[in-house]
């Protein structure tokens, strides 16, 4: 069985963002940046299946940006990865359709049967890419994965959290699946494993050796600005003037 999963290079959910003074970007200056959670999630899960597996299983970790990005390549690889793929672009040229189309290409070229995707990146939390690839693809998804069981058929059965329950499905494969929190707890890196991460195959591309021609996105970035700051609360002295005041004042009955 041959993975595909992704390692997006997002901004450390520790630091505080703050847009560029005139509202056309990031400021990344005082900005660390880790693999995405749910990324890691889906690294994991995915060497969790290569090794329960009882034929050959590789696993294809890609990420697509800047070659900073490679930071991200290599800590999958140092988790238990096995092949890196670094597609060079400005992120700024990319959506999600982008980086759908870039992926689908990656899976035709290495005959990918299991795509495992995060459900969504914290940094722009669009929650597309998983779904845009398997309609470009035709193959069956299974999203907000939160439990991935091989079947001894060579199926794939994903219980998925749905409001008021669990939803559970059957994928045949090839398939792909987008995974929730509460699937794993992805492993940590250890040092014999990050310098045997140096000398797994790592391969670089540009779009265009992809055949991908990026030209407008089909999202485009208006602006960034800081939210609103909160106000300061009030105290009441009773159930009437609390009344009014969400009437009166905040409008909200």
């Amino acid at each position: 069985m041959k993975i595909l999963v992704t390692a997006k290079r997002v901004t450390d959910w520790d630091s505080k963002v703050v847009p560029t003074s005139d509202g056309t970007g990031i400021d990344f200056d005082n900005v660390d940046f880790k693999m995405n959670p749910f990324c890691e999630i889906a690294v994991e899960e995915a060497i969790r299946i290569a090794d329960a597996s009882d034929e050959d299983s590789e696993i294809v970790v890609v990420a697509i940006g800047d070659d900073e990005a490679t930071q991200q390549v290599r800590q999958a690889l140092a988790m238990g990865a096995h092949k890196g793929i670094l597609i060079e672009c400005e992120e700024s040229e990319l959506d999600s359709d982008y980086v759908a189309k870039l992926l689908v290409k990656v899976c035709e070229d290495e005959d990918i049967d299991l795509v495992l995707l995060g459900k969504q990146a914290v940094d722009g939390d669009s929650n597309q890419v998983g779904q845009l690839m398997a309609e470009y693809l035709g193959w069956p998804q299974a999203t907000f994965a939160y439990k991935i069981k091989p079947n001894d058929g060579g199926d794939m059965e994903v219980q998925r959290e749905v409001d008021g329950g669990v939803e559970t499905v059957t994928l045949s494969l090839p398939a792909v699946i987008t995974t929730d929190l509460r699937l794993n707890e992805p492993r940590y890196a250890t040092l014999p494993n990050i310098m045997k991460a140096k000398r797994k195959p790592f391969e670089t591309f540009e779009p265009d050796d992809l055949d991908i021609e990026l030209g407008s996105p089909k999202v485009e970035v208006v602006g960034y600005s800081l939210p609103s700051e909160r106000q300061a609360g009030q105290i009441v002295g009773s159930v009437q003037e609390l009344m009014e005041k969400l009437s009166q004042e905040a409008k909200v009955i």
